[in-house]
């Protein structure tokens, strides 16, 4: 039940920012400099406009393109109205967002022409769900004349923080997407923990560059937003652009991967951009005498999507720990248990278990999964780690298996199944080789079906049709049987140490 004498909604925030902080620029991008009364105005005709086309309580609204203010616009409104927002993955196959178009059954969804329009109508025409609305980002009839069309008058509405209010697909660990419901509640108090960790203020300008669809972009994009800084926006990583962006607007803080620093770097050569506002770590000697650097105590962490991000960080104890990732944070409370819920001594390795007001509401449409997930009072993670004498976390790996390619988490079984449904496949394992760009790239060890004719080039070309380019094999290894472990289950251990696998999340040994 909700309770507004004691709660803080998405909302509630911004009403605030417009009487504390009428002058205070909100967001940059797509031709808007909006400052908080403004924005608040915008997200007022919103709400009333998804109300006005049949989004409700429990409802979801599906943003099935790019980055834009729009995804703070949307999302602070379908807070508003008890609705779900979902900011999908934008980089799939048709296959894979018609999946999450039939899974979600959005009332309506928001849709971008440039870059992505035909994967995006190939979605529609293959979703077997066909009853919501569809709406163009741009355009004249698109997202801007969507909001300047509805009323602006304030409507009475009691929104609760505790109800779900952003879902984010997270990787296929199982075979399938999981979409993880995230309330209002999570949102605002991972904002304070981020507050302090990053040192967001007021005078805070952060470049939107990373993925808005991932955890780890947006969660800073709302803490800046809790904070009443001002968040610039740009569509996807372009380094040009990006130059520009942190010229012009003084950006103090951006989602930069190493390699786009470099590429930044290397842009920048002549000095032509000022990058002189931005703070970032050190990555090289023509980067760092670009900016202002900082130590990373905030670099290392332990988090999940399903936990709105971190819950350990190594700014905790910074220098001291004995653990890479830190320790524990104001927002969670951290177990590493056994399969019977017991806690393990110190030093052994367990379940990484949390609970706390950032842990997820459940899985979206997942009864059997979130029961698994959410036993005795624990979110249960699925990862594997070592609390050290001094109380500090090392992440060891996934129970289940997991690739880290760049900034995105590839799970071998999604790439297993997709490599399984070619004719000349009989059976197949997916392991992680060390690639010096990406950190890992994916490697499939594949037995053919007798007299089956298939090639690397097919097998990976057949992946990259059917799911995200990023997942797709780089390497192919033929071989007349996989080895098997006591369970029947591929050795992947052995793999590795056959086939070169190796660099996982957590520095460890897969199998160990």
């Amino acid at each position: 039940m909700s309770d507004p004498l004691h709660s803080l909604t998405l909302g509630e925030i911004l009403e605030e920012h417009r009487r504390a902080r009428p002058q205070q620029p909100a967001v940059i991008g797509e031709g808007l400099r909006l400052s908080y009364p403004a924005l608040a105005n915008r997200v007022q005709r919103l709400a009333n406009a998804l109300e006005d086309a049949g989004v409700r309580h429990g409802d979801r609204v599906l943003w099935l393109a790019q980055n834009h203010p729009g995804v703070l616009e949307g999302l602070i409104a379908c807070g508003q109205l008890g609705a779900m927002f979902c900011p999908v993955n934008w980089r799939q196959t048709a296959d894979e967002l018609a999946f999450v178009i039939d899974d979600l059954e959005p009332t309506l969804v928001v849709w971008q022409e440039a870059e992505i329009g035909d994967a995006v109508r190939a979605a529609r025409e293959r979703a077997q769900h066909q009853g919501a609305r569809w709406l163009p980002l741009d355009g004249p009839d698109g997202w801007d004349r969507f909001i300047a069309d509805a009323p602006p008058e304030p409507r009475q509405r009691t929104a609760d923080s505790n109800d779900p209010v952003l879902v984010i697909y997270t990787a296929a660990f199982g075979g399938r997407p999981n979409g993880a419901m995230l309330s209002q509640r999570a949102i605002a108090w991972q904002d304070l923990a981020l507050i302090d960790i990053q040192d967001l203020s007021t005078d805070t300008r952060f470049l939107n560059s990373g993925p808005l669809f991932h955890v780890g972009t947006l969660m800073v994009t709302l803490a800046v937003f809790h904070i009443g800084g001002t968040n610039v926006f740009i569509r996807r990583t372009d380094p040009a652009a990006m130059a520009r962006l942190i010229h012009d607007e003084r950006c103090t803080y951006a989602f930069l991967m190493h390699s786009t620093c470099t590429d930044l770097a290397a842009l920048n050569s002549d000095r032509r951009y000022d990058f002189s506002s931005l703070r970032t770590a050190s990555v090289s000697p023509e980067w760092d005498a670009m900016v202002q650097v900082q130590d990373a105590r905030n670099l290392f962490g332990y988090g999940q999507t399903e936990l709105m991000g971190p819950v350990t960080w190594s700014y905790y104890g910074w220098g001291a720990n004995l653990g890479r990732n830190g320790r524990s944070g104001p927002v969670a409370q951290l177990r590493i248990l056994d399969d019977t819920g017991s806690e393990v001594p110190t030093g052994e390795t367990g379940e990484i278990c949390v609970r706390g007001p950032t842990v997820m509401n459940g899985y979206w449409r997942r009864p059997a999964l979130n029961a698994q997930r959410q036993r005795d009072g624990w979110h249960r993670t699925n990862d594997l780690g070592r609390r050290e004498p001094d109380g500090s976390l090392s992440f060891i790996g996934p129970k289940l298996q997991m690739i880290k390619s760049g900034a995105e988490n590839i799970y071998p079984a999604e790439v297993e199944g997709c490599l399984k449904q070619h004719e000349a496949v009989a059976d197949c394992a997916v392991i992680g080789v060390p690639d010096a760009q990406w950190v890992q790239s994916v490697k499939a060890i594949v037995v053919l079906k007798p007299g089956a004719p298939a090639d690397a080039a097919v097998l990976i070309e057949h992946c990259r049709a059917r799911i995200a380019s990023y997942k797709k094999p780089r390497h192919v290894e033929f071989v007349d049987a996989l080895p098997r472990d006591a369970s029947g289950r591929p050795d992947y251990k052995a793999l590795d140490a056959a086939f070169g696998g190796g660099g996982y999340p957590g520095g460890e040994t897969r199998g160990a």
